[in-house]
């Protein structure tokens, strides 16, 4: 196996241990469903903690998988589109590779 693959593969591993939680899959799919959204609507959405889904944003924030912009006062959040394209693409070449 190629060492661009296996560090691709790391990479993947480490993303899709960030989305193994069940909360973390619903504030995602959440974000996607809005485009951009800041925090507040996201934890008075769900009906979460504030300081849980800042928890769950910043370990979605570190995979890489959300991108934050700031707009005076507030952080919105949207998806990483390209990064889990990345992902995709680094398990399909996995697969086609054995």
């Amino acid at each position: 196996m190629t060492t661009v693959l296996t560090n691709d593969l790391k990479s993947a591993t480490e993303i899709l241990r960030a989305l193994a939680h069940p909360l973390r899959m619903k504030i995602l799919s959440f974000i996607d469903k809005q485009e951009k959204i800041n925090v507040n609507k996201i934890y008075n959405s769900l009906k979460l903690e504030q300081s849980i889904t800042s928890q769950h944003l910043r370990i979605l924030r570190n995979a890489d998988l959300v991108e934050t912009t700031r707009d005076g006062k507030f952080i919105y959040y949207s998806v990483n589109y390209e990064k889990i394209k990345s992902v995709n693409t680094a398990i399909a070449s996995f697969l086609d590779k054995e």
